[in-house]
């Protein structure tokens, strides 16, 4: 079972294929964890696995990865274990590719360290449009299940790290002037409902000099056609 483990924090990630990388953030909010990516309309770990190696991993304490919980944490706490992880398997540079909060994820790791990211993929991305309950709702039935499986959590440092996460704008990672200024190319696969808002797929697409967005791409009619082109623009943009 490949873990990366680096302290307290043990992350589970599995590979498929080979080639350029492409390191994964999956869909299910702060449960995003692996399974996601195999309910999703597509999925990338069988989809791109002929063309390039693609890793995908359980987030901090969702699926099999285990880690400490602070009032400390946030958007940068997840940001510097994606780029240990990429200095544990020795990747200098690659593609990223989110689904929800992956998508945030990745702005995240592009803002901490742009020269890693050669090209992103936004798929659903999240963002605040009238529904920051809905987000403080997820956290806490996470934390609920988490403090639950591991009573020993301090309560009162949940507060913090809800607040950190989701009591931001835009896409709570990073801000409208970071993407407006973004020199990494992005793919953005539209979301339209409650936590990926059609009006935050909109401005990313309208804010970013590098961006190209679909549509339409979860319909069993149009997934073919999005696997394709979301294929085409990461071999243009991988080296």
């Amino acid at each position: 079972m490949p873990v990366f483990e680096r302290g307290e924090i043990s992350l589970y990630y599995e590979e498929f294929g080979a080639g350029y990388p492409i390191l994964l953030f999956a869909p299910g909010g702060m449960r995003s964890s692996i399974e996601f990516w195999h309910k999703s309309p597509f999925d990338p770990t069988v989809e791109f696995a002929n063309d390039f190696r693609v890793i995908a991993m359980d987030q901090r304490n969702a699926g099999r990865s285990h880690a400490p919980v602070s009032a400390d944490d946030g958007w940068e706490t997840y940001a510097a274990d994606h780029l240990a992880l990429l200095d544990h398997l020795k990747i200098d540079r690659c593609h990223l590719m989110g689904g929800c909060i992956g998508s945030s994820y990745c702005l995240g790791v592009i803002k901490a360290a742009p020269k890693r990211v050669s090209a992103a993929v936004l798929q659903n991305p999240i963002g605040l449009h009238e529904n920051r309950a809905a987000f403080y709702e997820m956290f806490d039935g996470w934390a609920k299940e988490l403090r639950r499986a591991r009573p020993n959590l301090a309560e009162t440092a949940f507060a913090s790290f809800r607040e950190r996460m989701y009591g931001g704008d835009f896409v709570f990672s990073v801000d409208r002037e970071f993407v407006r200024n973004c020199a990494t190319p992005l793919l953005v696969l539209a979301g339209d409902d409650l936590y990926h808002p059609a009006p935050i797929s909109r401005e990313i697409g309208a804010l970013a000099p590098h961006v190209e967005t679909i549509e339409r791409w979860k319909t069993p009619d149009v997934v073919a056609a999005a696997v394709a082109r979301t294929r085409a623009f990461l071999i243009a943009h991988r080296g």
